[in-house]
């Protein structure tokens, strides 16, 4: 099929005007909007999902096309009438944010404006909040975030301004991964700008509002995209997640209450709010609302970052934005859907899937950060996920034990699976392995890990039991026993 590629244009001239529209009636209801009617959501079980309109688009420069700088993004419709957003004030914002059905677009999912609402609306004792935004981005085949600081970081930089005042913050910290040196001296160029403009800073927009924002640089532990590990990074510290509670809403970074957030997270509130929470949330499917950034890597014809529909069909949205499968979808073995971390899917399930929270769950998996590894029937897929295993093993910071021994146990175990050198049981060794890390551990790293080796066993057993039946006609004096 053909390759199609939305190359997102400048802001058209009718939704520029609409938008001040939307927003004029948006700010007269100082109460939150209804999602959707009964009627409406009786109509989700026709609709289809996919094929975004450009005008609902909210990275309208996702690839680089046009001017980065703030006076292209103003073009666009960024900092439109922030100063009205913000002078509704935190409890308003929230409000908007949780009608939206906006969830976090950084792995979890979980509704961002119940997170946000967590922030303790005044502090006795007098410590400032902080906004802490995770632009790590360390996950394997993920490249989304990266693309917003690259090309749209004017979003992220009023993004954080809404959603801090929201928080009541005093100032936001983007942690950006050391290996983005392009993409952090454009964040830190438009960060520059937005103070130049006094949309930042002192006074910012007007509003009588401090707000600051600083960049910080990471040095590219892996680790460090955990929300605790990120603000011991910030502080200075070792990179090592911490024991929860207390959560960082009460005790975060230094001590003061924060909120770790993820980059398109950020992005995309100020939109939401301009074309008002029912547009965003009459978008995917209910519990799934809204535009989504999904990167498609592996064996496909052209690899690519996209902005579509929530609950789009897993294969529509390969063959429409990516050219589909190298060798044609009866070539495709199986699709990891959310990043290295998630369990893949075989061809049977992506026939039919959608990219949404809710579907992935119900097939064993997970969208995860929405970055899909497409693998075709050349593919070793134990191979494959042997090598996931030898990069949660390297990952791991060692604090905990089933993680500091489980990871490099795993990586052995997968060695041993991908020639065949045990008997059948041990697949079920293996499996035992996963579960005695799987929830055991401060964060999530030790689920990373164990997810990938779930799938392979859950789906393509049938080859692993091959490869060892295989090994042993051909070694039939070797006895071989995992420990």
């Amino acid at each position: 099929s053909s390759i199609t590629m939305f190359r997102c244009r400048s802001l058209p001239s009718t939704l520029s005007k609409s938008l001040t529209h939307r927003l004029t009636t948006n700010l007269s209801t100082l109460s939150s909007l209804p999602s959707s009617s009964s009627s409406s959501r009786a109509s989700y079980s026709q609709k289809t999902y996919g094929n975004l309109a450009d005008e609902d688009r909210i990275f309208t420069n996702l690839y680089g096309e046009h001017d980065v700088g703030v006076d292209g993004a103003m073009k666009r419709g960024d900092w439109h009438r922030t100063k009205d957003i913000i002078n509704q004030g935190p409890d308003w914002i929230i409000d908007q944010i949780k009608a939206s059905g906006l969830r976090g677009r950084g792995g979890a999912g979980f509704p961002s404006g119940l997170k946000y609402s967590f922030m303790p609306k005044s502090n006795p004792d007098g410590r400032p909040s902080f906004l802490v935004i995770n632009a790590d981005e360390s996950e394997p085949a993920t490249c989304k975030d990266r693309e917003i600081m690259r090309s749209d970081p004017h979003k992220l930089i009023e993004g954080a301004l809404i959603v801090g005042h929201a928080m009541r913050a005093r100032a936001a910290y983007i942690y950006i991964r050391g290996e983005f040196w392009a993409e952090a001296n454009r964040l830190e160029a438009a960060v520059a700008e937005a103070y130049k403009k006094g949309f930042i800073g002192k006074n910012a927009c007007g509003t009588g509002y401090n707000f600051d924002v600083y960049v910080h640089r990471g040095a590219g532990a892996y680790i460090c995209g955990e929300e605790t590990a990120l603000i011991n990074s910030l502080e200075g510290r070792i990179g090592r997640p911490r024991l929860k509670p207390p959560f960082p809403a009460n005790f975060g970074l230094y001590s003061c209450p924060s909120t770790v957030t993820n980059v398109e997270t950020v992005s995309v509130v100020p939109t939401i709010i301009r074309r008002t929470p029912q547009w965003f949330a009459g978008l995917g499917r209910p519990r799934n609302s809204g535009t989504k950034l999904f990167c498609i890597s592996g064996h496909v014809n052209n690899p690519c970052t996209v902005e579509e529909e929530m609950s789009i069909p897993l294969r529509q949205l390969i063959e429409q934005h990516a050219g589909g499968v190298r060798g044609g979808w009866d070539n495709l073995l199986a699709v990891i859907p959310g990043g290295s971390s998630v369990p893949l899917i075989p061809k049977h399930v992506c026939d039919d899937v959608l990219m949404d929270f809710d579907a992935l769950t119900s097939a064993k998996s997970a969208l995860g950060t929405a970055s899909l590894i497409v693998m075709d029937k050349s593919t070793d897929v134990v191979d494959a996920v042997c090598r996931l295993s030898e990069f949660y093993s390297h990952e791991s910071c060692g604090q905990c034990s089933p993680c500091r021994q489980g990871t490099p146990l795993l990586e052995q175990l997968m060695h041993e699976m991908v020639e065949g050198r045990c008997e059948i049981e041990d697949i079920d060794k293996l499996w035992d392995t996963t579960r005695s890390i799987e929830g055991r551990t401060i964060c999530a790293l030790g689920d990373a890990a164990a997810w990938p080796v779930q799938g392979l066993i859950r789906h393509f057993r049938p080859e692993m039991e091959r490869r060892i039946r295989e090994y042993h006609s051909e070694n039939p004096s070797v006895k071989y026993q995992i420990l």
